[in-house]
């Protein structure tokens, strides 16, 4: 909403004055001055902000407040550019852009603004409290619409109404909670009144709640006891009856029954928490509770809390939803292929969402020409922000309004993406704090406090995870397309971010982040000194010149972008902190990137670049030096990973915590040991005789969490024996090189989740599994032609926490036993080129949680048996997925699903 900026902003100026910007006394006085007026400012907008309607005037009043703040930007950034910017001619040339006034002068034209403001709003100040905040509808519609829907309308729940009738039914348990969690629309409500209808019968009493956003625990408890008691007629209820009086009457009624009761929309904790020491834990009673915060259930560690996440509707279920509600005459879709086509993408945009696919479906029940149904297509972001899909809008803003400002921010940002696309979880960490949307906090890495932003947005359902890395932390997010629609517009309307669609679209000198999407762009002769950031993906063959309208920018984010060489006056970006080149055909780094002093972040990813200009080291504040490049052709080669060269100044990034891959040498090893803050150090071409002075540094690196080594070519022996203390934070290990014997040092890394062997080579007499085993954390083990063995046995106790185990290579082994209660948290199992393995892993039958299987270019005798009908298919039957697949000219592999 409209304080987010402001307060964001706010933050930001008070972080200037912190920091030596030559500022004078008086200059410094006047900022803070003005620093003064935005918190009181702030203060007024977080109030404006709970009107849902507001009016002409305050809408003109907060652009107009908006407006100063990037006022102030201005002016402190250009004098950061300044102070940065050694060659005079750019000096004179930007501060020219605020027409040769000091920043002085400049400052008593602001308070000037600020004042003229605050007049304004004083005359309108009883216009204002004449009109009191207005209750949004959005709760009403969405509390009450689900509960009156006949059991017929509601399509594509049968399976998840009946594990939450189980769920109720089940009496092994005395007390137990369920947290079904959802975005908002997803049918929760709508699937718990049918079991609740179905079940409340079997139950002494039952009572169905509605919380929302402005009950409190007292007002809930006192709700519960009036709608028992009446049902009843057995105890009266005083409206005004002390809250602990209330918690003990209710607890004397609810202690000798069994009770179900239905907590409906919950939005906060505290309103969960004042309730749940009121229910007596007794008599195999239930409790449901519906609500889009998953962070709440998440919160709570109970063994007797369960959650139950919402999924979308398939897709034959969700066409059938739509054909009810647009087509409910004939009860098919139109057949003029023009028309379908059309349906089929608005059914698209709602990606299972049964709020959105009612909504949508109720238009089309009007409206069903071709050029209609496009309309409706191209202009769905306007009709759910207040058009004929309003309904949509309203409903899912709720979650938005509920955001605290710094998570505001975030979701905002996700405007500057493509709807479907599918962001990189780091990239947007490193996105987030280049921003300055994560405060920094002692004690805390500022990358841990955004992971932590971007668990919450999702545990919220504002953004949802893509594909799940194996420790459960997702690797892409996106946003629901019905979300982004709100992203969208509510970006445009707080003047977040400008999205470049055509060359119609208009840039105003509010801008400060502009996404070029879908079209060309070109830079030169533009004035964009009031931008901060751009995304752009340039698909059109092109060199990218930055000209002198560009100074102020601080993110460019060209990822994919089509060219060959780094952007031309780039060495003037000097208050950049984030650039982006990943994905291009670019070979090398110009000198003038040492310029870039504030530069945090360089992600070269996947281009050519092999080796970094000496002037990179004088970049003091850079924190992730991202280069390499892999060339995978179906299965991975042993040198997959080409990394770069570096000079031994690398050292003076002090300030570094990615560092990968860089190519080894005996002066470069040596010169690791002055980086402390490293977090995650991958290394190649490491020769045999490197090993001692290795192994003292990586005992120095302390806050290692991730570490990658790579001998000089496959049969070089890494020596890594030598380290007695290993970093304790340590979570991932790749070693790809021959070992002589399993390091014992891995037995101490508690923490580890990850470790990859590969072409290690182990004798028969150092079986990995060994020392592996006994890993309390680990999650994930691949073992790559790494051991020369011909038998592996998993023993009863051994990997407590293993989810996925992959073998690929293992050309010697012959047979793999699996004990009973042996890999107990299995859910993967990847066995690929193992030519030499007779039979699937006897007792593989022992791991009745393992979900998929996978095979790779396995030879015939060993897949065969397994298949439907096979001798051994009894052994695999309780694997959901088991697939088998074929590498076929080098790198297509042809898929033969055995599930």
């Amino acid at each position: 909403m409209a304080e987010a900026a402001v307060t964001f902003l706010l933050q930001k100026s008070d972080n200037w004055l912190s920091k030596e910007l030559s500022l004078s006394d008086d200059v410094k006085v006047g900022i803070k001055r003005l620093n003064s007026e935005l918190s009181m400012a702030t203060a007024i907008l977080k109030d404006l902000d709970a009107q849902r309607e507001q009016s002409n005037q305050i809408q003109q009043w907060i652009q107009l407040l908006r407006g100063v703040t990037y006022e102030i930007e201005d002016v402190l950034d250009m004098r950061a550019y300044q102070i940065s910017h050694q060659n005079t001619h750019w000096s004179i040339a930007v501060w020219s852009g605020i027409g040769n006034h000091s920043i002085g002068s400049l400052i008593k034209e602001i308070e000037a603004n600020i004042t003229s403001i605050k007049d304004m709003r004083t005359s309108n100040e009883k216009t204002v409290s004449s009109h009191p905040a207005s209750t949004s509808s959005a709760h009403h519609e969405s509390g009450i619409a689900p509960l009156y829907t006949p059991e017929g309308e509601i399509v594509g729940v049968e399976k998840q109404r009946k594990e939450l009738a189980s769920w109720v039914l089940d009496l092994e348990r005395a007390y137990k909670v369920m947290f079904v969690v959802g975005m908002g629309g997803s049918g929760k409500t709508a699937l718990v009144k049918l079991v609740y209808d179905q079940l409340k019968t079997d139950f002494d009493c039952h009572v169905w709640l509605t919380a929302s956003k402005s009950v409190s625990s007292e007002e809930l408890l006192s709700i519960m006891l009036s709608k028992l008691c009446n049902k009843t007629a057995q105890h009266s209820v005083n409206p005004s009856q002390a809250l602990q009086d209330l918690a003990s009457t209710l607890n004397n009624y609810l202690q000798d029954k069994r009770y179900l009761i239905i907590v409906d929309d919950l939005w906060t904790t505290e309103v969960w928490d004042g309730v749940k020491y009121v229910l007596p834990r007794n008599n195999c009673s239930r409790v449901i509770i519906t609500t889009r915060r998953g962070n709440i259930a998440s919160s709570c560690r109970e063994s007797w809390v369960d959650v139950h996440r919402i999924q979308a509707l398939p897709l034959e279920k969700a066409r059938e939803l739509f054909r009810r509600r647009s087509f409910p005459q004939s009860g098919v879709f139109p057949s003029a292929t023009g028309q379908s086509s059309w349906v089929e993408n608005l059914l698209g945009k709602c990606e299972g969402l049964p709020l959105g696919i009612i909504e949508i479906g109720k238009v089309l029940s009007r409206e069903k020409s071709e050029s209609e149904l496009k309309k409706l297509h191209d202009s769905l972001q306007v009709e759910v922000a207040s058009g004929q899909l309003s309904s949509i809008g309203r409903l899912l803003l709720l979650s938005y309004d509920d955001l605290p400002y710094n998570l505001k921010c975030c979701f905002l940002h996700m405007s500057m993406f493509g709807e479907y696309y599918l962001v990189k979880r780091r990239t947007l960490i490193r996105l987030w704090i280049a921003e300055g949307f994560i405060p920094t906090t002692i004690g805390k890495q500022v990358e841990d406090i955004a992971e932590e932003y971007l668990h919450e947005l999702i545990e919220r359902n504002l953004m949802q995870a893509g594909e799940l890395d194996f420790d459960g932390r997702p690797q892409t997010c996106r946003v629901h397309t019905l979300m982004h629609k709100i992203a969208l517009s509510k970006s445009e309307t707080e003047k977040f971010c400008t999205i470049w669609t055509n060359h119609r679209c208009e840039i105003s000198k509010q801008t400060r982040r502009l996404s070029i999407q879908n079209t060309e762009f070109t830079m030169a002769n533009k004035d964009m000194r009031h931008l901060r950031s751009l995304f752009a993906c340039l698909k059109t063959k092109t060199t990218i010149r930055i000209s002198s309208g560009f100074q102020l920018l601080k993110i460019l984010h060209l990822d994919g972008a089509s060219v060959d060489a780094f952007p031309k006056g780039i060495e003037d970006l000097v208050l950049l902190k984030y650039l982006c080149l990943s994905n291009t055909r670019i070979k090398s780094i110009p000198s003038s990137i040492g310029q870039l002093q504030h530069l945090e972040t360089l992600n070269l990813k996947h281009t050519f670049v092999t080796a970094v200009a000496n002037a990179l080291t004088k970049l003091a504040e850079l924190r992730h030096l991202l280069i390499c490049r892999y060339n995978f052709y179906g299965y991975p080669s042993f040198d997959a990973v080409i990394g770069f060269n570096v000079s031994t100044e690398i050292s003076k990034l002090t300030n570094l915590q990615k560092l990968s891959f860089v190519r080894a040498d005996h002066k470069l090893i040596r010169e690791l040991t002055k980086m402390k803050e490293l977090r995650k150090l991958g290394i190649i071409d490491l020769p045999s005789n490197s090993g001692p002075i290795l192994c003292e540094a990586i005992q120095i690196l302390k806050d290692l969490y991730s570490l990658n080594m790579t001998s000089l070519h496959r049969k070089e022996v890494l020596h890594i024996q030598g380290i007695d203390n290993p970093p304790p934070l340590l979570q991932r290990l790749y070693l790809k090189g021959r070992l002589e014997k399993m390091p014992q040092w891995i037995s101490k890394l508690h923490d580890l989740v990850r470790i990859r062997l590969k072409w290690s080579r182990l004798r028969e007499e150092n079986n990995p599994i060994t020392i592996l085993g006994e890993l309390p954390s680990l999650l994930e083990l691949q073992l790559l032609d790494a051991y020369k063995g011909d038998r592996l046995d998993f023993l009863a106790g051994r990997f407590p926490k293993l989810k996925i185990l992959d073998f690929d290579q293992m050309e010697e082994l012959t047979v793999i036993r699996i004990e009973h209660r042996a890999l107990p948290c299995l859910q993967k199992l990847i066995i690929s080129r193992c030519q030499n393995l007779g039979r699937i892993p006897l007792g593989i039958e022992n791991v009745p949680q393992l979900k998929e299987l996978r095979l790779g270019d396995m030879p015939r005798q060993f897949v065969e048996p397994i298949r439907r009908n096979g001798p051994m298919r009894r052994e695999v039957e309780h694997i959901q997925k088991i697939h088998s697949t074929h590498l076929q000219n080098g790198t297509h592999c042809a898929l033969d699903d055995l599930s």
